[in-house]
């Protein structure tokens, strides 16, 4: 991201004029969600101005997101949970998909993300990772490996998760059994990579709707410039 986070977190950067975190908000939000907190990491004081739990990592240099995911266990272990990235923005649709499912585990994926991938990246293969699924069960089959061709990529991992008390247990009993410091670097595809290996189910909720993923500048430049794109919250 260059110098937009210098001196900010990733979830602040400002898309079509609002924080990433404020779309994420009112999403959630029309989709029902009341009690909400943040999981803080670098530049974690740039956060208290929202006025909600802050959940954080004081050890946000040296791990990765996942890591920072458990500082919210007291929250996971006893209600369900939607689970958002923070540098995404996406409707209430896939919100509401994911509680809808009351899966223990469950992620929100886009069948039709070739399209945007061919606008962010010259090869779409470049940032893509595998991702097959069972459509009669709706669960996933396969996702994080390193793809060949589109044809291995049915579907985008978006960023959204549905975790609930059981689930997140699972998760949990699945960090206990690795080394510390292999724990403390998992990402969430690998954690959901490994899950699938357990025999976990994790069931798929489809989104309908325009979302993005923010990595670089250079997306923020595609969505800022982009009249035809929409941040349809209300869904």
């Amino acid at each position: 991201m260059g110098n937009l986070t210098n001196e900010t977190p990733k979830g602040l950067v400002r898309l079509k004029g609002r924080p990433l975190i404020d779309w994420q908000l009112e999403a959630l939000r029309d989709a029902g969600i009341e009690e909400i907190g943040l999981v803080s990491g670098y530049r974690a004081e740039r956060l208290t101005s929202y006025g909600l739990p802050i959940f954080h990592n004081p050890d946000w240099q040296h791990t990765n997101m996942l890591h920072s995911l458990t500082q919210a266990s007291q929250w996971l272990r006893t209600s369900p949970c939607i689970v958002s990235y923070s540098d995404i923005f996406y409707s209430s649709q896939p919100v509401r998909a994911l509680i809808a499912s009351r899966a223990d585990i469950g992620i929100a994926y886009d069948p039709a993300w070739l399209e945007l991938w061919c606008r962010r990246f010259s090869d779409p293969l470049e940032d893509a990772e595998t991702f097959r699924f069972d459509s009669t069960r709706n669960i996933l089959l396969e996702i994080g490996q390193r793809p060949s061709t589109s044809e291995e990529v049915a579907g985008q991992y978006m960023g959204l998760l549905h975790f609930t008390p059981h689930g997140w247990a699972q998760v949990e009993t699945l960090l206990e059994g690795l080394p510390m410091e292999t724990a403390k670097k998992l990402d969430m595809t690998s954690l959901l990579s490994r899950l699938l290996a357990c025999g976990a189910p994790i069931a798929l909720a489809r989104n309908e709707m325009p979302w993005g993923e923010v990595d670089s500048a250079q997306d923020l430049a595609l969505y800022d410039g982009d009249p035809t794109l929409t941040l349809p919250i209300h869904a």
